[in-house]
C-alpha cells in the first residue's frame, strides 16, 4: 500500500510531459497557420499560372 501511495505522489509531482504538450500545441498552431496561408497562396499561384497560360496561347 505504501508503494502505491508513493507512486501516486510521484505521478502528481511529475512534470516531465509538460514540455512535450507545449511543443505539440505550438506545432499544431504552426500547422494551422500554414494551412490557412496555403489557401490564399494557392489562389494567387492559380491566377498567375492562368495568366501565363492565357498569354502563351494568345501569342501563338
Amino acid at each position: 500500500m505504501k508503494n502505491l501511495t508513493n507512486l501516486l505522489k510521484n505521478l502528481v509531482n511529475d512534470e516531465s510531459g509538460q514540455d512535450l504538450i507545449e511543443y505539440a500545441l505550438v506545432a499544431a498552431l504552426v500547422g494551422l497557420g500554414a494551412v490557412a496561408s496555403m489557401k490564399g497562396l494557392s489562389t494567387a499561384i492559380g491566377k498567375a499560372f492562368g495568366s501565363i497560360g492565357t498569354s502563351l496561347t494568345s501569342d501563338v
